[in-house]
């Protein structure tokens, strides 16, 4: 069995969803029920990257044999053997947050890296996770956001510095979320678990969203209501778990390497969550290798 990281960065509003609540937001974002902390079911993720296998533009004649082994049999064939893949729910690692300069922050907290360096296993054993006392701020050097030793992120006030340890975990995350031109490691900041926990339950997006009466044009009797996204740039992890396979197929068992690289061989556009119509969910979904 091996087990490989992944990372998801939200291009688009991001819904992942748990259905109606009866609360102020109508359809609000999933949430970890012991933390408060925004996932992706990782159900969700492997529906997505099934849907991205078997619709792949391949001439590969066992594509359909390599699907089932890897991802298991359609449900009418669930007896014959199980999945040889599992995903992990992607949790919070850094979501964008207003900044009064620079735009906006990725913004993260001690407790988020601990958990990602957990999930991140060898790759991150050397990145220091800082610790912050009180509610401060830390930053790159040269950082785009900071203003005379302060950051502005949504309504709060923060004290900061420039901090090495934010500047390595800069370094570490910048070439997946920002590979091209590095617009990431300026705006990269690390504020404390109080102040995180704050903006996970007001920095996400909330949207009204209305239906019309098809007869009149105006909002139908009970139709309005509010939907709750992560917003674009949001960035989570999970663990992508390969097994052998077990399907007694043509191709005979599949190791746990060809069984990830068949299910997430290379860095891939997809949508994920729901309202794709309205275009919600467009996400890069990038192995850590």
């Amino acid at each position: 069995m091996i087990v490989r990281p992944f990372l998801v960065h939200a291009l688009s509003p991001l819904h992942a969803g748990v259905g109606h609540a009866a609360d102020v937001v109508d359809l609000p974002i999933a949430r970890l029920k012991a933390t408060g902390i925004p996932f992706i079911p990782g159900s969700s993720l492997k529906g997505v990257l099934r849907d991205a296998r078997q619709n792949a533009n391949t001439e590969d004649n066992n594509n359909e044999e390599r699907l089932k082994a890897v991802f298991g049999p359609p449900t009418g064939e669930a007896h014959e053997h199980a999945s040889a893949l599992s995903l992990t729910d992607a949790r919070l690692l850094a979501m964008p947050v207003r900044s009064f300069r620079g735009v906006f922050a990725w913004t993260t907290s001690p407790l988020l890296l601990k958990l990602a360096k957990r999930d991140l296993n060898e790759r991150a054993r050397d990145l220091p996770v800082p610790a912050i006392d009180g509610r401060r701020a830390l930053v790159t050097s040269g950082s785009a956001v900071l203003h005379k030793n302060h950051v502005y992120l949504g309504e709060l006030d923060l004290e900061a510095a420039a901090s090495p340890e934010a500047a390595r975990w800069a370094q570490f995350l910048a070439p997946w979320i920002s590979p091209e031109e590095d617009i990431f490691s300026k705006r990269f900041v690390i504020v404390d678990d109080d102040t995180m926990a704050f903006f996970m339950e007001t920095a996400t997006q909330v949207d009204a969203r209305v239906r019309l009466d098809d007869t009149t044009r105006t909002v139908a009797q009970g139709a309005l209501w509010l939907e709750e996204s992560l917003p674009p740039e949001t960035v989570l992890i999970g663990l992508l778990v390969a097994d052998r396979s077990r399907r007694n197929g043509k191709l005979g068992p599949l190791s746990p390497e060809e069984v990830a690289d068949f299910a997430l061989p290379r860095e891939e556009t997809l949508q994920i969550g729901g309202k794709a119509t309205t275009g919600h969910g467009r996400c890069r979904i990038i192995p850590v290798s």
